[in-house]
């Protein structure tokens, strides 16, 4: 949740101040998130399928490469987590909207935003039952509709508190009452009451209200904490899709190879997936998030004036 949040808040962060409503800029923000979306989703896609040893359905298949699983099989992925991404797809659908109702009509940004709050309590309350577990109603909890409202919040964090200056102390209190809420509200039950009723809307707040924390946030780590930190952000997305996989591998070779405790193939997938992603942001996402940039500088030189 608090990754969809963060999605919604970085975009807005990023392209409030150089995307206007206009076909040119839209355009170049698809692109972007092309290069930066799908190489890797294809590498892992491909992967995966080796992995599991299984010719694919070819329309699975197709709908997985392409993205367009995220609309109309959103959950029908080959590997685990990737069912976020189809969202995250999504959600760039909605975000040029959001920029044109930002900058031409608040109006229809307030009732946009509560049509999309009004499908977020229809699922938390009405769509998903409390009386079943959360494994049998997954296609309706990974639906892109039942997790946009987050993507939403993420963009109305950034647009309201953009120009609201906090001092550390009031931030630090923000991010308390988030962590707090996270961490001592006292829910019971399976994971399906995780997401379901008021424990939904108390955890999405504190999402909220932790995310805002750190967009406010002015206090800066030394440059020793500061620097892994920032590479570890850079090379989240390969960590999030690349660890299932590292993980698969490394407890298949240690049944035919070696017998090791499952604390030591934790370890090891951990190490090897932080290792392997640097080099997979380094020199696999870098090279195609460059040809991203690249293609619009190509454009505007193309259609210069001699």
């Amino acid at each position: 949740s608090i990754f969809y949040v963060l999605i919604g808040l970085t975009l807005y962060y990023v392209y409030n101040n150089k995307m206007k409503p206009s076909k040119p800029d839209v355009l170049d923000f698809i692109r972007k998130r092309v290069f930066r979306i799908f190489p890797l989703l294809w590498l892992v896609t491909i992967l995966s399928i080796i992995i599991s040893k299984h010719f694919p359905d070819l329309l699975k298949l197709t709908l997985n490469l392409t993205g367009l699983f995220g609309l109309f099989q959103w959950d029908k992925y080959f590997s685990a987590g990737v069912w976020s991404i189809g969202n995250e797809l999504v959600f760039y659908i909605f975000f040029p909207f959001l920029i044109f109702f930002t900058k031409k009509s608040k109006i229809a940004l307030t009732l946009f935003s509560i049509i999309i709050f009004s499908i977020f309590l229809y699922f938390t309350f009405n769509l998903l039952d409390e009386n079943r577990d959360l494994s049998e109603q997954w296609r309706n909890y990974v639906n892109p509709l039942n997790q946009v409202f987050l993507f939403l919040g993420g963009f109305l964090i950034g647009l309201i508190f953009q120009n609201i200056n906090l001092k550390n102390s009031a931030v630090a209190l923000i991010f308390l009452l988030g962590a707090g809420l996270l961490i001592f509200y006292p829910a019971q039950g399976n994971t399906i009451h995780l997401v379901t009723g008021i424990n939904r809307i108390i955890f999405t707040l504190s999402c909220f209200l932790i995310c805002l924390s750190f967009y406010k946030l002015t206090f800066k780590f030394p440059i020793i904490v500061h620097k892994p930190l920032t590479l570890l952000g850079e090379a989240s997305y390969s960590v999030y899709l690349l660890h299932p996989l590292v993980y698969s591998i490394i407890s298949s070779f240690s049944k035919y190879i070696f017998h090791i405790s499952g604390l030591v193939i934790l370890i090891l997938s951990i190490i090897s997936t932080l290792i392997i992603s640097y080099f997979i942001y380094e020199y696999f996402e870098k090279y195609f998030m460059k040809m991203g940039r690249q293609k619009k500088i190509n454009i505007a030189y193309s259609t210069k004036p001699d």
